[in-house]
């Protein structure tokens, strides 16, 4: 179960979100150079996992309400 407004956010775009909101500059890495790029934690940001919460949805008759993860990002929500 996943308590997820959306699903299938691209890193990419989380990263320009992150970029903006931070005033950094964000480039893109090919997915067979994340993990010389990132470490260990790179493997996860080229692996295709989309998460859902229709189960979630279902089982607690749930919808979400608030901004989405970029909207939030976007909004200042998260202090640098």
């Amino acid at each position: 179960m996943h308590a997820v407004a959306e699903s299938g956010v691209p890193t990419r775009v989380i990263a320009e979100a992150l970029g903006r909101a931070l005033d950094l500059p964000v480039a893109s890495v090919p997915a067979e150079a994340t993990a010389e790029h990132f470490g260990w934690i790179g493997r996860f940001f080229s692996m295709d996992v989309p998460v859902s919460s229709d189960r979630t949805r279902a089982l607690l008759d749930w919808e979400p309400t608030g901004p989405t993860l970029v909207e939030d990002i976007d909004a200042g929500r998260y202090p640098a």
